[in-house]
């Protein structure tokens, strides 16, 4: 059964990760790529798995971005256009539980996460119902 409300709570924390985002855009010496890319992995695994429990499936607990979209994928959903996000699955870890700098070959296009970011909880947005209609929990 789909778990609309629990996609909502999921969605409405992603945008709340994406907000950090927003506010670290410009400030590259107070906030590292590494903590701009760890709040982007949380939007995108956030929505992901809001995406998920539309699906009627209880999401693992993961950080693997590519785990999230496989499954996606096999309940039928087109991932075509999502498949680089993971490339943000190394700050999920990397950037919360290891000393020391994520090991980048250059710094993050920030603009560009953004809108990679944002056309993901956009598309989730678009396929969340806008009511409570069908949800069953």
């Amino acid at each position: 059964m789909r778990d609309i409300k629990q996609a909502r709570v999921m969605l409405r924390m992603a945008h709340k990760d994406f907000a950090a985002l927003m506010g670290m855009a410009r400030d590259t010496v107070a906030f590292a790529d590494e903590i701009f890319g760890f709040h982007a992995q949380q939007a995108v695994e956030k929505a992901l798995k809001a995406w998920i429990c539309l699906h009627g499936i209880e999401y693992p607990f993961t950080h693997q971005l590519a785990r999230l979209m496989t499954i996606l994928k096999n309940e039928g959903e087109d991932m075509e256009d999502f498949w680089a996000l993971d490339q943000y699955s190394v700050f999920s870890v990397q950037a919360r539980y290891e000393e020391g700098d994520v090991a980048l070959d250059e710094p993050l296009d920030r603009d560009a996460v953004i809108v990679e970011v944002q056309t993901l909880l956009d598309w989730v947005g678009r396929v969340m119902p806008a009511d409570d209609s069908g949800d069953d929990t």
